[in-house]
């Protein structure tokens, strides 16, 4: 396991950070806001968060990732849950991503199955 960094509590992992920064809703559109190590240990709570926002049917889901430090494989699964959930599976999009997170996308060959664009303005201009 490579070496990242952590806000450690007593057991060592991310638990002491919240990983939903926030959620805006707004005409139709919901951006939700990721931040610090995306794993195995919160994974529960984003997909909780992904799936309420896509149960109400909004014509655009924006993840913002700008803030994310970490992506593990069972976040990843998460967000391929969730945009499971959409109707319009093109609708569910992924912004912002750092180099580290890019990569995971890259690695995983998942930056071919999601719209993933550079900023949060480019998802929510971007055509579905």
């Amino acid at each position: 396991m490579a070496d990242r960094p952590s806000d450690s509590g007593a057991d060592g992992g991310s638990l002491d950070r919240e990983p939903v920064l926030g959620i805006d809703t707004k005409n139709g559109v919901c951006v939700v806001r990721l931040g610090g190590e995306l794993d195995l240990y919160n994974s529960q709570t984003v997909r909780q968060a992904l799936m309420e926002v896509c149960a109400d049917g909004p014509e655009r889901v924006v993840v913002d990732l700008g803030e994310v430090e970490f992506i593990d494989s069972t976040a990843l699964g998460v967000l391929i849950e969730a945009r499971a959930k959409l109707a319009n599976r093109a609708a569910f999009m992924l912004a912002a991503p750092r180099l580290e997170t890019r990569r995971a996308l890259e690695i995983s060959g998942l930056d071919r199955h999601f719209s993933v664009h550079d900023t949060v303005a480019d998802a929510l201009s971007a055509s579905l």
